[in-house]
Order: C-alpha cells, then sequence, then structure tokens
C-alpha cells in the first residue's frame, strides 16, 4: 500500500508521540533532524528556541527533574497534516512543590525527509505555564 505524504507524517508523528509517552530517549532522539529546531514559547526558564537534539534533550529532562517525573504530553485526537506540516491538539500536566500545571496546547511539526525539522509549541494558557515552570 502506498502512504501520500500526508500519510507517513501523521504516523511518524504518532510513533513520536508513542516514543514520548514510552522515555525511550535514544529512540525519540531519532525523530529529529540533526539541525532541528524547536520552538519553546512563553516567557520561563525553558524557553525560546532549541538548536539540535542535544538542547531539546535537555529541556524535556530539565522538565522531567522540575516535576519529579510527572510531566506527561498526550496527543488529542488525530494529528492532522498539510503538506510538510503537522499539527497536533495536545493535552499536558505536571506537578511540582505543590503547584499543578494540566492545560491543552498544540505542536506544530515541520517534516522533510521522514524526520522532523522544525517544531512549535502552542499553549492554551501561557502565563499560568510560566508561572509553573519559575515557580521555586
Amino acid at each position: 500500500m502506498h502512504h501520500s505524504a500526508n500519510e507517513k507524517n501523521i504516523i511518524l508523528i504518532n510513533d513520536y508521540f508513542a516514543t514520548l509517552a514510552s522515555g525511550d530517549m535514544k529512540k525519540f532522539s531519532s525523530f529529529f533532524a540533526k539541525d532541528v529546531v524547536w520552538h519553546q514559547p512563553g516567557k520561563n526558564k525553558f524557553s525560546g528556541p532549541k538548536q539540535g537534539f542535544g538542547e531539546i534533550g535537555a529541556m524535556v529532562g530539565g522538565m522531567m527533574q522540575d516535576t519529579k517525573g510527572t510531566f506527561v504530553v498526550k496527543q488529542t485526537g488525530q494529528p492532522m497534516a498539510n503538506g510538510d506540516l503537522v499539527s497536533v491538539h495536545v493535552t499536558f500536566t505536571g506537578s511540582k512543590s505543590g503547584t499543578k500545571v494540566d492545560m491543552t496546547g498544540h505542536d506544530l511539526f515541520k517534516i522533510q525527509n521522514n524526520k522532523i525539522v522544525e517544531v512549535w509549541l502552542f499553549s492554551e494558557d501561557q502565563s499560568a505555564e510560566d508561572s509553573f515552570w519559575d515557580h521555586k
């Protein structure tokens, strides 16, 4: 069966979220192009562009450390593809030092040659997310 580019990209992103849920960072890193750019939104300690998987992995590791492993991102519904772009509704939850985050967001991926080359994240309530990550 021949998959269209849209279908291939959707399969890739479904695999990406399954791998993220399993916590297999080695496999997770394999989804990204070497020169991937990740745009982390907001004005908190994790915000700003990350270049290459080293920086992305360090950010994800920092989020896990901060939340003692409680931070979870889940896709809600099927990814939507339009050419090189795949958009996914997500929910993310976590807790740290008595505060919790539980909100929806949107992840936008740009895919080329079966690798993620760019990622943009959008959060439903950015100021609440900022105060969660910067909460001591």
